[in-house]
């Protein structure tokens, strides 16, 4: 094989998590009462613009996630195919041009030159003191002259692009829909057109034309320049973002399910069986919460390191031992941020045990277990997705605080934090290496507006009091 598949534990949560969600979407489709929420959150402009945003984060993390060992080229006489010792990804695939071109040290975004002045020897034989010219950034001009025209030519090229693009999408939704349908081509063309339609289709291809244009001006644009820059390494740190999206959606996701059955099994016990039970997961929550929680990762994540550093032989990549330091992390994570959404499911048991329908179920002999089930624990799922989703956010911006701090994500794993991390001593440069920090920030930034916005959304879609509004 010219690859050998490599399966990080991360990964194969990862698309565990998609299968599940897979299947539960394919049975919420089928019950009314659970699929006309959803479908709420898609009609409003709010829920359809964070939901593609949140799908384009989604798309390059399940892309980064397929990892794997190219071949290494073998001699004639060689029987045995031989592997690198690096893990690649899809992703790094589909964009190995801002992998590969580095550059010697920092570059600013969109320069043809390095940011720091060197001593040149000139093909005359004289020494000159100057910025070099990049290597990859600007190389295929002639001259500095031409290159704002060239970027400007560039912008014009993806513009057109990123509208064909929408045309086509146009074209294969009209098709769809009178398929759909069972109708003609050009009434279902005028239907969408005119937003006939329970769903916001402006807003669709709005988004739609915004997300396009951005994607194919990053792709055309980082095929000459580095549009972020370049960091001390001379590493692409358009490249750096984009990896670290993964970084941030397996915190936030993967937190999410080890916190997730604690906070749910604990709160509703506390809430519903009361006395001791109540009294035992109380002092566990307060005792837990009294513990500084920077303190309980950093001696988790100190412990996980000295084992690490114990047994190498246990960890074939540094890949690996980066993915089993983020797994530890999420666990950690997901081990002390389990209170919060426990208090809040605790108190709502006990307004609901005291329910009239409840009380029925109790006195016409239903077991408790079964109460649980069908009563209690339906009525309180609203609030466990509206957690779940504002939770999110608070991890992928936790992470970036413990990886400032050093206990964070491994520093040869690209994440947010580490970016951030990096980029202080940069500030404190003159002239100031601002693009790093700036980069990481509008990455992250955007990402957790998404799903703030969507929080919101779902928030309302569950929430009965808000039925009627919607």
């Amino acid at each position: 094989m010219s690859f050998l598949p490599v399966f990080l534990w991360t990964d194969i949560l990862i698309f565990l998590l998609v299968a599940v969600i897979a299947v539960a979407a394919f049975y919420i489709r089928t019950q009314p009462h659970l699929s006309t929420p959803w479908k709420s959150v898609i009609k409003r402009k709010r829920g359809m613009i964070s939901v593609m945003i949140l799908g384009v984060y989604i798309i390059v993390g399940l892309l980064d996630s397929l990892h794997y060992r190219p071949a290494l080229d073998a001699t004639k006489n060689a029987k045995e195919v031989y592997y690198s010792s690096e893990v690649f990804s899809v992703f790094d695939w589909l964009v190995l041009p801002l992998k590969q071109q580095l550059e010697k040290t920092y570059s600013a975004p969109f320069a043809d030159r390095l940011f720091v002045k060197e001593i040149q020897t000139m093909d005359d034989g004289s020494i000159n003191y100057d910025y070099p010219k990049l290597k990859y950034g600007a190389a295929h001009l002639a001259s500095s002259d031409h290159k704002t025209s060239d970027i400007y030519q560039t912008i014009l090229k993806a513009s057109l692009l990123s509208l064909l693009l929408l045309f086509l999408i146009y074209v294969c939704h009209t098709a769809i829909a009178s398929r759909a349908h069972v109708s003609q081509i050009f009434p279902q063309t005028k239907r969408i057109f005119l937003n006939h339609s329970d769903y916001p289709l402006h807003t669709f291809y709005f988004t739609a034309f915004c997300l396009l244009l951005l994607i194919c001006n990053l792709a055309l644009l980082s095929q000459n320049y580095h549009v972020f820059g370049t960091d001390k390494v001379g590493q692409d740190v358009l490249y750096q973002s984009l990896k670290s999206i993964r970084t941030g959606l397996v915190i936030g996701t993967l937190t999410t399910l080890v916190m997730l059955p604690m906070a749910i099994m604990l709160g509703i016990a506390a809430g519903y069986f009361r006395g001791w039970i109540d009294d035992l997961i109380q002092y566990i929550y307060t005792t837990l919460n009294s513990i500084p929680g920077v303190l309980l990762i950093a001696a988790a994540v100190l412990i996980l390191q000295v084992y690490m550093n114990n047994h190498p032989e246990n960890f074939k990549t540094i890949a690996e031992r980066a993915d089993i330091r983020l797994l530890f992390l999420c666990i950690i994570l997901g081990m002390t941020s389990w209170t919060g959404l426990c208090r809040i499911l605790r108190a709502e048991t006990l307004k609901l045990r005291e329910a009239e329908y409840v009380m029925a179920s109790r006195a016409l002999g239903a077991g408790s277990f079964s109460i649980l089930r069908k009563h209690i624990l339906p009525n309180l799922m609203h609030l466990v997705l509206i957690a779940v989703v504002l939770d999110f956010s608070g991890l992928v911006l936790a992470e970036a605080v413990l990886s400032y701090v050093g206990v964070g994500v491994d520093p040869s794993m690209i994440s947010w934090g580490n970016m951030i991390n990096s980029a202080r001593l940069e500030m404190a440069r003159e002239p100031v290496v601002w693009w790093s920090l700036t980069a990481a920030f509008i990455s992250m930034f955007v990402l957790v507006l998404a799903a703030n916005l969507f929080a919101d959304v779902v928030r309302d879609a569950f929430d009965p009091r808000m039925q009627g509004t919607l």
